[in-house]
């Protein structure tokens, strides 16, 4: 047994069903298919950011992708679009539903606990589970399960919450409790996780996964978009507020330290292939 999977073994089991009832409360009374593709200028930037990081690291399609935690099927469909066979893994019924209503392979699911074969996909995505899971030990599950269910080289790329940005939002609730404990908490809602951008990668590379790499998916002109919104009462800002952050995004990838301005972040992984014989 390797030293992961012994530590793993000791790990206190969650309560598989409890994050069940939270998560679909939460999003049950909403529409979460429209959170990207709104037209809100910020969740038109993650969407975009999003696809173009990751159609420069998946492989060609045909690819099978699992897309844990995958929601109504947002990604599913630009992917399935590409040509990728994806299978949508979420553990709320109504976005199952609604993913299999526009023709993708859905069914219902634990990040924590996949029902998937080993090694049987070429990239596995984490675009959602990481905000909902508190606690260090469901992290650690999930991302050992995408971890098991990935093929050797294949890519794992997981979202979180960036620790630090809602600081730089001078009218964002609980920014100083998020900054002092990574932990949101909601009076009526679940626990949101947020990460530090060095203990995203750590997280990556204790589930056994190589050469960790962090994007922030918003970039640097976060902050001053929510500022905008605001201002203006208006969350779509138009296409030259649009452009104008997708350029400061791009440039930020060439300078890792500007990930820390971002909300979103968006870790890139893979899976080291087997070693092979010593000569």
């Amino acid at each position: 047994m390797s030293e992961w999977d012994a530590r793993m073994s000791v790990l206190p089991e969650e309560a598989e069903v409890a994050l069940l009832p939270e998560i679909t409360a939460f999003y049950g009374g909403g529409d979460e298919a429209t959170r990207l593709t709104s037209g809100r200028t910020i969740g038109t930037l993650e969407l975009l950011r999003t696809r173009e990081l990751l159609r420069l690291r998946l492989p060609d399609p045909p690819a099978d992708i699992l897309d844990v935690g995958g929601g109504p099927g947002v990604h599913a469909r630009w992917l399935t679009d590409d040509g990728h066979r994806v299978t949508v893994v979420d553990p709320v019924e109504k976005h199952v539903r609604r993913a299999r209503d526009d023709g993708l392979t859905a069914v219902v699911g634990d990040a924590r606990r996949l029902d998937q074969e080993d090694a049987s996909f070429d990239a596995v995505l984490l675009l959602g589970p990481l905000y909902h899971l508190p606690d260090a030990s469901g992290r650690a599950r999930a991302w050992r399960e995408a971890h098991r269910t990935v093929r050797p080289g294949g890519l794992v790329a997981a979202a979180a919450l960036n620790r630090y940005a809602r600081l730089l939002d001078p009218g964002a609730d609980g920014a100083l409790e998020v900054a002092a404990t990574g932990l949101r908490t909601r009076r009526n809602g679940p626990t949101t996780s947020y990460h530090l951008l060095a203990e995203l990668c750590e997280e990556a590379r204790q589930a056994g996964l190589a050469d960790p790499v962090v994007h922030g998916l918003q970039g640097p002109a976060y902050a001053a978009l929510k500022a905008r919104e605001r201002q203006t009462g208006r969350r779509n800002l138009g296409p030259e507020a649009l452009e104008e952050a997708l350029a400061a995004a791009r440039f930020a990838d060439r300078h890792p330290e500007l990930a820390v301005t971002s909300m979103h972040l968006l870790a890139l992984a893979h899976r080291p292939p087997p070693a092979g014989p010593h000569p």
